[in-house]
């Protein structure tokens, strides 16, 4: 089994099984398919802040992998985010999965971390995740989709901000 970088060449397999993860039970919301083509223009010219594996054998898809990369104070370095793990359903249960972190261990032994977030109900995927040696962390997730509330922060009196207030509109001006 090999687990490459994802290339131009990808383009079609990799929209495909993208459609097909967010179209299953592991994802709990719908995401604009836009954002799939933007992931993959992405993934092709840069590694900065994401990375993609398509994962096969004798150039049989058997899925692919969708990482993103941050510093984390809480780890005092890097971190890898598994965004997306997607096994084609009947390339699951064979071992793959523990062969992709295998992968990622190596790949990323200077970081401090691996992270993950699984769906509740994704038992089998639990299962795997607690075998490997993932742990549980007890955090609530919270997001901001639509950032256009920052814009409010230039119309204040910018007398009255407060510093961290003032450090928000630098970064967003």
């Amino acid at each position: 089994m090999e687990i490459r970088k994802i290339n131009e060449k990808d383009r079609y397999i990799y929209l495909e099984m993208v459609k097909e993860f967010y179209d299953s039970e592991a994802v709990l919301h719908s995401v604009n398919s836009k954002n799939f083509e933007i992931t993959f223009n992405t993934l092709i010219s840069s590694n900065i802040y994401a990375e993609g594996y398509i994962i096969e054998e004798n150039e049989d898809i058997f899925g692919y992998c969708l990482l993103s990369k941050t510093y984390s104070q809480e780890v005092g370095g890097m971190v890898c985010l598994v965004e997306e793990l997607y096994i084609k359903e009947e390339c699951r249960s064979k071992g793959i999965g523990t062969k992709v972190f295998e992968f990622l261990k190596e790949r990323f032994k200077d970081y401090k971390r691996i992270r993950l977030e699984v769906e509740v109900n994704n038992k089998r995927a639990i299962t795997l995740y607690n075998s490997i040696g993932f742990n549980e962390l007890k955090y609530i997730q919270m997001v901001i989709d639509d950032i256009k509330w920052l814009n409010k922060i230039k119309k204040t009196d910018k007398l009255s901000m407060n510093i961290f207030e003032k450090e928000i509109l630098c970064l967003i001006q």
